[in-house]
Parts: C-alpha cells; sequence; structure tokens
C-alpha cells in the first residue's frame, strides 16, 4: 500500500510541476498587466493613414510583435479581465490597431461596461470587420481589424443607447492617440 500511496504522490508532482511549466510558457496567463511593448518604428506594417489591405503571414508577425500581442492579436487569445491599460481609462482621443496603425474607435463611443475590458458601443465602420465565434461552446461575433485581421475583441448586442452594442475590446489590441497630441500635430 506504501508504495502506491507513494506512486500516486510522485505524479501529483510531477503534474504540478508540468502545470507551473506551461503557465510560464503563456505570457498571457502570467501577466498582471498588459503593456502594448511593441511601438509603430518598429513596425514597417504600420500606418494610422493607408488603409490597404495587409497580406503578412504569421511568422512575420510574431518577429515584429511582442508575445503579449501576438497571442491576442494573432491567436485570439483574450487578456485577463480588468488588466487592460484601456479598461478604466478616459482620455478623449482616438484608439487605433496596435498591430497595424487602422482607426477603430473614437473615445465619446467607450462607456463603462464593468466587464473588465474597455468597450464602446459603436466603432468606425471602415475599421473593423465581423466573423462568427463558436470556440468555447458559444456563439459570438469577433470583431477583427479590416486591414491585418488582428483579433481586438468581440460585440455583444447588450449595450448602451443609441446602438445597442457593446464593442468588448482587449485593450493590448488598442493604441490611444489622445486628442491634445492629435491638434498639437496639425
Amino acid at each position: 500500500m506504501k508504495p502506491i500511496i507513494f506512486m500516486l504522490f510522485c505524479l501529483s508532482l510531477q503534474m504540478c510541476s508540468q502545470v507551473k511549466q506551461s503557465e510560464k510558457s503563456n505570457p498571457i496567463k502570467n501577466s498582471t498587466s498588459m503593456e502594448n511593448s511593441t511601438t509603430p518604428k518598429e513596425n514597417p506594417y504600420y500606418s494610422r493613414t493607408d488603409r490597404t489591405k495587409l497580406d503578412v503571414p504569421n511568422s512575420e508577425w510574431k518577429k515584429i510583435l511582442s508575445p503579449e500581442v501576438y497571442a491576442v492579436a494573432r491567436e485570439a487569445d483574450t487578456e485577463r479581465p480588468g488588466t487592460g491599460k484601456y479598461n478604466q481609462f478616459d482620455e478623449l482621443g482616438e484608439y487605433y490597431c496596435v498591430v497595424c496603425g487602422n482607426h477603430l474607435f473614437r473615445s465619446d463611443a467607450k462607456f463603462s461596461s464593468t466587464c473588465g475590458w474597455p468597450s464602446f458601443f459603436e466603432a468606425d465602420k471602415e475599421g473593423v470587420i465581423y466573423k462568427r465565434d463558436s470556440t468555447y461552446g458559444m456563439e459570438r461575433t469577433e470583431v477583427l481589424c479590416k486591414r491585418c485581421d488582428s483579433h481586438l475583441g468581440h460585440v455583444f448586442n447588450d449595450g448602451p443607447p443609441p446602438t445597442g452594442t457593446r464593442f468588448c475590446m482587449n485593450s493590448v489590441s488598442l493604441d490611444f492617440e489622445p486628442d491634445s497630441k492629435t491638434t498639437a500635430s496639425k
């Protein structure tokens, strides 16, 4: 009986070490705060004026984007709720795709939904596209950047007036430009 208990104990220790190892390799699960660590200067595809559709393979994006941005934007991972820098953020300005610079949202369409992710009731119609998402046994609508096909989040029909929609976005997929900087550069 003692050898069986000892063997079960050893197996449970081995399983725990495998779980900890996989957590270390996942930048999203291991992070307490999601930051956009890829800057536009390091990304040759980033442009706030060019709306030309991009056809860049994920192997190329993986070289350019930080592991956190790549996991969310290219593999449709999700940042942990309440960890994104734009979740409780209320500056006036414009939101762009962190991967390619495409315009996505205006800050006056942002609202506090208390869901744990930044939420908007309206998107730039020329900035996003939609795709059916049946993962995790749910029927949802995924929101993608129209220029680079990066995953941004999901849209739900439980938002405030005037649209009744809630675009629930990952902060790590967004790049923000405050109005003060935009008007100062004109």
